[in-house]
């Protein structure tokens, strides 16, 4: 028997099901600051300095990065945390959150 299916005391065999996880997406923009990012990250998502610098540097490179996976919602509080935090300091900083597939 595989490892991720059971059998009820019906005899019935079902697979496991795991909740649906969410990437918590940063955005580039023009007027955010390297430094807010960094702050978010560590604050938000409990990045390290290292680990935060690191998704900073590729939400520049790349446009976008993943700052986290999580449960939905985890993942849409720290969103909205996050943004709560940008706008509060003027920055338009995009976070958005997409299901994992």
């Amino acid at each position: 028997m595989e490892q991720n299916q059971s059998i009820t005391q019906s005899g019935t065999r079902y697979k496991e099901r795991y909740p649906a996880m969410y990437d918590v997406i940063f955005h580039n923009d023009d007027v955010t600051t390297m430094e807010f990012v960094v702050k978010v990250l560590q604050n938000v998502f409990f990045k390290t300095e290292d680990e935060a610098t690191q998704i900073m540097l590729d939400v520049h490179v790349n446009g976008e990065a993943v700052a986290g996976t999580y449960g939905y919602d985890i993942a849409h509080s720290k969103a909205d945390k996050a943004t709560e935090m940008a706008r509060l300091e003027g920055f338009p900083l995009l976070i958005t959150v997409h299901q994992k597939l």
